[in-house]
């Protein structure tokens, strides 16, 4: 009975946690949501459907968790072999996941690729590890579907789920660090008055970044060490919240800088763009931020 007990408090138990804690997340994402539609309603449409589009894959995503959580704990209660069993819902939250990633990541590369003033030779690479990481996460999901049970899995496809996790960690770390290093190459080129500007943009990128890593790294470990419970999966449910979070804070963000670029006296558009640099703030490049703003918004 003791065995039992602990496996189910690894398995079911842990996947009850994680479906609760994604759950409430969910409320932060749909808050973070409004706030963008009320803060700025004169966006461009294809910003707006962006923000709904990750909103909508987060709630799909919530969905999929409660059938998850209802096939596993209601419909098949007292069943001691469902505890390792892998209905197709909880398989789809993988690639549900890879798909808003995909999304935030491309989203970053685009603001990587305006930084480097269209340097292919950057943004391309960065954007065939993300499909690769999809990929990946497609090959996990239907090889856990076939599989049915964790045990099958974990014997036979450790690998895909594997590849899907090292691609989004090293993908984080990547744009995390490239977009540090372009904003304060920006900075150099700017005027001290400007510094808590981009002092601002490298911190917060330092910090949407490494959570997401960080939390990404932790499934890794969890999935090496202890592959045959569903800790690994109770944490993998909340990962996808924090890269949604980590978008429409972005977009949030922007009235904040926009009031710390005017307290400079300065007659830039960053809190209308979400991808315009500070450095063209300055009235004297009216010209380029008109064209770059053209450019920027997707």
């Amino acid at each position: 009975m003791s065995s039992e007990r602990v496996q189910v408090e690894n398995t079911l138990g842990a996947l009850l946690i994680g479906g609760l804690l994604a759950s409430g997340f969910t409320g932060v994402v749909t808050t973070q949501t409004v706030i963008y539609l009320r803060l700025y309603p004169s966006d461009k449409i294809s910003l707006k459907f962006l923000a709904f589009t990750v909103w909508f894959l987060d709630i799909c995503h919530t969905i999929l968790i409660s059938r998850t959580i209802w096939h596993e704990l209601i419909s098949h209660f007292g069943t001691m072999e469902n505890a390792s069993s892998l209905p197709w819902s909880l398989a789809f939250t993988i690639v549900n996941t890879a798909v808003l990633t995909i999304i935030v990541h491309c989203f970053f590369i685009y603001r990587i690729y305006i930084l480097t003033e269209h340097n292919y030779f950057v943004s391309v690479p960065l954007a065939v590890l993300a499909f690769g990481r999809l990929a990946f996460a497609c090959l996990a999901t239907g090889q856990m579907i076939t599989s049915q049970t964790l045990s099958t899995f974990v014997r036979k496809y450790t690998w895909t789920f594997t590849g899907d996790l090292v691609l989004s960690a090293v993908m984080d770390v990547i744009i995390t660090v490239t977009l540090c290093l372009l904003l304060r190459r920006q900075q150099k080129k700017n005027p001290s008055s400007m510094d808590h500007i981009f002092d601002s943009l490298i911190l917060y990128t330092l910090e949407t970044g490494s959570l997401t890593c960080i939390a990404t790294v932790l499934v890794l470990i969890c999935w090496l060490a202890m592959p045959t419970n569903l800790v690994f999966m109770a944490l993998y449910l909340v990962i996808i919240k924090l890269y949604a979070n980590s978008l429409l804070a972005t977009l949030n963000t922007r009235k904040q800088l926009q009031r710390g670029t005017s307290r400079n006296n300065t007659q830039g558009t960053v809190g209308t763009n979400p991808e315009l640099t500070p450095s063209e703030t300055r009235g004297s490049r009216s010209g380029s931020i008109r064209k770059r703003s053209s450019e920027t918004q997707v």
